[in-house]
C-alpha cells in the first residue's frame, strides 16, 4: 500500500488529491493547521503549521512517505525548510505550481521550456513585482518555491505541476459556480469574445489523478504544464452552463474585445475565464498527456459542479470569490449600449 502525505487536503485541490488516493486505497497522511475546511473521512490529520520548525520536525517523525504533493506551498523559504525537513522520508516531491512561474503568461504561447520567474529559494511572501499583464509577485514566488523543492529532491525525485485555472466541485474562487449562476438566471448573458476562441481549463480531478500518477514509483518525473487540450471553446463553456442548468438564457456574443475593455469590463473577473491576451488559453500539455494526463469535457465538469452546488455544496470562504462576476446593473447597461452600436453600424451601411 503506497502512503502518501499531503500538504493542505481539506481544499479544493487539495481535497481532490485526497478523495483519490483514499479511493485507491492509499494511506493518507494530510498536515494542515485545521482552521478551515475539514478533515476528509480516513486521513490521519497531523496538526502543524509549515512556518513552525518544530511542528516540521514534528512531522517528519511521522514518515516515511513515498511521496508528498504539495498544495499549500507559496513562499519560496517557507518551501525550502519544507522539503529539507522531508527529504530524508519522503521518496518523491510533487509541487503544485502554476503556469504563473513563466515571464511569459498570459501574453504568450508556452510550453516547458519557456522562460521562468527568476526567484531565489531563500525568497520572502513579496519577492517580485506586480505587471499589467504580468508578472506577478504570486508567479515569482511560486518559480521560488520550484527552486526550493528541485535544490533539495533533485531532478529525479521532484516533480513540478504547472496548471492553469482549475475548475470542478468545491471551486472557492467562484469561476465556474458564477458562470453557472448566471446563466441559471436565464435572459440575455453577455457572452465576451470569439465565441470560437479555444479555452483549457482543467477538472480539479483530473490534476489530482495526473498528480497521483507523478507521485507513484515508476510515475514521470519533471515539469508538466496541465491544461486542458484546448478543443473546446468558449461557446461550448458556456453551452455545457445552459445544459447543466436547463437555462433558456440566450447569448449575445460581444466580439469587439477592445470596445469591451472600454467599457471598464475587468478581464478574468467580471467575465471570469475571458482575456485578450493570445497566451491565456495557449499553454502547451502535450508532455503531460504523453505522461498519461487524461482531461474530460467541460459539460462533465459544469454537471458535476451544478450537482454539488444544487445539493448544498459551500466552498471554503476565499477573498478571490468577491471579486468574480459582472454586476446585473452593468451587464444590462453594456448590453444596450452595445445594441445601439450595432444598429448605428446598421443604419450607416
Amino acid at each position: 500500500m503506497a502512503r502518501l502525505l499531503v500538504l493542505g487536503g481539506s481544499w479544493f485541490l487539495g481535497r481532490a488529491v485526497v478523495e483519490e488516493a483514499l479511493a485507491r486505497g492509499w494511506e493518507v497522511t494530510t498536515f494542515r493547521r485545521g482552521q478551515t475546511g475539514h478533515d476528509v473521512a480516513g486521513v490521519t490529520p497531523i496538526r502543524g503549521d509549515r512556518t513552525n520548525p518544530d511542528d516540521l520536525a514534528r512531522l517528519a517523525a511521522g514518515g516515511p512517505w513515498d511521496a508528498v504533493v504539495d498544495t499549500s506551498s507559496f513562499v519560496p523559504r517557507e518551501t525550502l525548510a519544507v522539503a529539507k525537513a522531508l527529504d530524508p522520508v519522503v521518496g518523491r516531491y510533487v509541487l503544485i505550481s502554476t503556469v504563473s512561474v513563466y515571464e511569459g503568461w498570459p501574453v504568450e504561447p508556452l510550453t516547458e521550456e519557456s522562460r521562468v520567474l527568476d526567484c531565489p529559494s531563500t525568497a520572502g511572501p513579496d519577492f517580485g513585482f506586480d505587471g499589467n499583464p504580468g508578472p506577478s509577485i504570486y508567479g515569482f514566488t511560486k518559480a521560488g518555491c520550484e527552486r526550493a523543492v528541485t535544490e533539495v529532491f533533485g531532478h529525479d525525485r521532484a516533480v513540478l505541476l504547472r496548471p492553469g485555472v482549475i475548475l470542478g466541485p468545491y471551486e472557492y474562487v467562484g469561476r465556474l459556480p458564477w458562470w453557472l449562476h448566471r446563466v441559471a438566471r436565464g435572459g440575455r448573458v453577455l457572452a465576451p469574445g470569439q465565441p470560437h476562441r479555444s479555452i483549457q481549463p482543467v477538472d480539479v480531478r483530473d490534476v489530482a489523478t495526473f498528480a497521483l500518477h507523478t507521485a507513484t514509483a515508476d510515475g514521470p518525473v519533471g515539469t508538466f504544464n496541465v491544461t486542458a487540450s484546448g478543443r473546446e471553446t468558449m461557446s461550448d463553456f458556456l453551452t455545457a452552463c445552459q445544459q447543466t442548468t436547463g437555462s433558456n438564457a440566450t447569448f449575445t456574443w460581444i466580439t469587439d474585445e477592445e470596445w469591451l475593455v472600454a467599457q471598464g469590463v475587468a478581464q478574468w473577473t467580471e467575465l471570469p475565464l475571458w482575456r485578450t491576451y493570445r497566451g491565456a488559453w495557449a499553454v502547451d500539455s502535450v508532455k503531460a498527456r504523453d505522461a498519461g494526463l487524461i482531461t474530460r469535457p467541460l459539460l462533465d465538469t459544469a454537471t458535476d459542479t451544478w450537482a454539488w452546488l444544487r445539493n448544498g455544496g459551500d466552498a471554503v470562504a476565499h477573498e478571490r470569490a468577491s471579486e468574480q462576476g459582472i454586476a446585473p446593473d452593468k451587464e444590462h447597461a453594456i448590453l444596450g449600449t452595445w445594441d445601439a452600436r450595432e444598429r448605428d453600424r446598421c443604419g450607416s451601411q
